[in-house]
């Protein structure tokens, strides 16, 4: 179990924190988008389900936008937009 954080493409990014619970994916996900540009995306891979109200109330106060949410198998994968 590693978080990896690494460019997919131009100005796209992913950062997989699944197996961490809270605080730690929320932790890693702020320090991901703090090394992004403004307009770049990350897509963001999760297993904690709590991760994700956090995660949210952090982007809504960060001014970064989640442009799409999905889930499955216990897995979460949203692409957040840095604003």
């Amino acid at each position: 179990m590693a978080v990896t954080f690494n460019q997919v493409g131009e100005g796209r990014w992913k950062l997989d924190v699944c197996g961490y619970a809270c605080p730690h994916p929320q932790l890693y996900t702020k320090k991901a988008l703090h090394k992004l540009a403004s307009g770049d995306t990350l897509l963001l891979l999760f297993d904690n389900p709590s991760s994700g109200e956090s995660i949210q109330a952090m982007c809504e106060s960060d001014g970064n936008d989640i442009v799409e949410r999905e889930e499955g198998a216990g897995r979460f994968a949203w692409t957040i937009r840095k604003g």
